[in-house]
């Protein structure tokens, strides 16, 4: 598997002074935080739903920004990749490499639908 991207969490000043690091591969996502007691939480891109770019006015300033990621995994929901230098470059980056998952785990958007998200407009009476 091949590193595609990677960064830390930044804080004051867009300074990676954090214990939280965000690593892309081909094919998942994994977000590593501690620093003498470890988590590792691993996402497969092809559970990734929709992906949301935010921007406060100090993130703006530094040239940072936060990626909220919903996704259809059981354990992690919903998850931040706050403050990170570049996001519209890693959201789009992401994006794509959603989009290749997907196509190669053969998985579409309908497959994440619950039976009460499809729309029956005939009259079944």
């Amino acid at each position: 598997m091949a590193l595609v991207w990677q960064d830390r969490k930044r804080i004051i000043f867009g300074l990676p002074w954090s214990f939280t690091k965000y690593k892309l591969y081909d094919d998942k996502f994994q977000i590593c935080t501690g620093f003498l007691s470890r988590k590792e939480e691993e996402i497969r891109l092809y559970r990734i739903m929709d992906l949301t770019l935010q921007k406060s006015l100090g993130q703006r300033i530094f040239g940072m920004g936060t990626i909220k990621v919903e996704s259809a995994d059981k354990t992690t929901p919903e998850f931040l990749i706050k403050n990170i230098k570049k996001p519209d470059t890693v959201r789009d980056l992401l994006s794509d490499k959603v989009e290749v998952a997907r196509r190669k785990n053969r998985v579409s958007g309908r497959e994440y639908m619950s039976a009460d998200d499809i729309d029956d407009d005939d009259d079944d009476n």
